[in-house]
């Protein structure tokens, strides 16, 4: 029998193709950015986890404090009134910052004092008071006195934002821990992606085989669930990053608005008048705005707290969300309306940017974006474990082979 060259070519085994030096250094980069952010990303993506339903949660335990129950055909009392009712229990040494309305008539309303301290270096020493009066707007009585200082919701929010930490030294790395995770989305996705889209590389891909060992339904976990959370999860990280970076919230205005200036916005001034006035200025404000901000669910109000202030006061459309905005200012001393910036005159960098907490939380998608952004953050929580459990697995295979 002759063996012809062809036949040797054919029996001859196929060597495998190695992987190329860019998906080297892409395994890489992922492995090892994955094992120093992991417990930040752990840390975040669970705190805001628990963030996202923080409304409902505090409605329910605070019903008795934050809702009323409205008088047959009775208006609310004059803003005036209640916000000295809200400053008598505040005190001197505590000055009202905010107040915030409801259309809703079963809300009672909400003024509100903070004060921070910038050279603190945990977060109960940056935050000296952040409290709320609720008072109900048809009687003036106090509903209660909420401290936002020592709120369970509260001190999450902290714990995502800085650590626990005063802005300036827990910030930064939770920032530069979102960026790389970043990263991390973007090489997993490389890693992800099949070689070839046969059947078996899709059923592997988009798949967990739950009846397989441990090892592959937690390899599955990290590739599958990693993989369609993915776009969430850059959304998430993204809007994350335009706070924690100044460069990137330039970046995001710049490239949404297509200009690099700043929108002009015209910053009225009160003017002090020795003529009478009839009425209480900020009453008249707040009369004056509630026909102009018709569609508005909350109107927020911050009052003037230095000579030349103006009273601002402004609609906002939904009941949790903060975007949108119209926004008027009054002269403190007369109440008459000086300018007037609705949502409308805002160019698509600064709307962009005013939808961004929004956006993070998944506020801006009503209840099924919350729902959305909960479990992506819960998935978010499970990838460093499951990576590390994946590492730890090779680890100790590699351990054992040696010995």
């Amino acid at each position: 029998m002759i063996t012809t060259a062809t036949t040797i070519q054919k029996n001859r085994p196929v060597k495998k193709k190695g992987k190329s030096m860019l998906r080297r250094v892409i395994d890489w980069l992922h492995l090892w950015l994955g094992l120093a952010s992991g417990i930040i990303v752990l840390i975040v993506s669970i705190t805001g986890c628990l963030f996202v339903f923080q409304k409902e949660i505090n409605e329910m335990y605070y019903h008795r404090q934050l809702f009323v129950t409205p008088p047959a055909q009775q208006a609310p009392l004059p803003i005036s009134v209640l916000k000295k009712r809200a400053e008598q229990v505040l005190g001197p040494n505590k000055p009202l910052l905010n107040i915030t309305t409801w259309k809703q008539p079963d809300r009672a309303w909400e003024f509100m004092t903070y004060k921070g301290n910038d050279t603190a270096l945990t977060y109960f020493g940056a935050v000296e008071y952040y409290e709320s009066v609720m008072i109900n707007p048809y009687t003036g009585e106090v509903t209660g006195v909420l401290d936002y200082k020592h709120n369970f919701f509260s001190i999450v929010k902290s714990i995502h934002w800085s650590l626990l930490l005063n802005t300036p030294y827990g910030q930064p790395v939770i920032g530069w821990g979102t960026f790389i995770f970043v990263i991390l989305l973007i090489t997993g996705l490389v890693m992800w992606w099949p070689k070839r889209w046969t059947k078996a590389a899709r059923e592997q891909s988009f798949k967990i085989k739950w009846k397989a060992s441990i090892k592959r339904v937690n390899y599955d976990m990290h590739n599958v669930l990693g993989f369609y959370s993915l776009l969430i999860a850059l959304v998430i990280a993204l809007t994350g990053m335009v706070w924690a970076f100044k460069w990137f919230e330039s970046t995001v205005y710049v490239v949404a608005s297509g200009s690099t200036t700043p929108p002009d916005v015209k910053r009225p001034v009160s003017v002090k008048t020795t003529a009478p006035v009839s009425a209480d200025p900020l009453d008249v404000a707040f009369r004056a705005a509630l026909p102009v901000l018709k569609d508005a669910k909350r109107i927020f109000v911050y009052p003037a707290t230095f000579p030349e202030g103006v009273h601002v006061i402004g609609g906002l459309k939904g009941k949790e969300t903060y975007y949108g905005a119209d926004e008027l200012q009054f002269d403190q001393y007369t109440g008459k309306l000086l300018g007037r910036r609705n949502d409308s005159h805002k160019n698509r960098g600064e709307k962009l940017i005013e939808m961004n907490y929004d956006i993070h939380v998944g506020a801006i998608g009503g209840l099924p974006g919350k729902i959305i952004a909960f479990i992506v953050s819960i998935i978010c929580a499970s990838l460093p474990v499951t990576g590390f459990y994946i590492w730890w697995g090779k680890k100790k295979k590699k351990s054992f082979a040696k010995g």
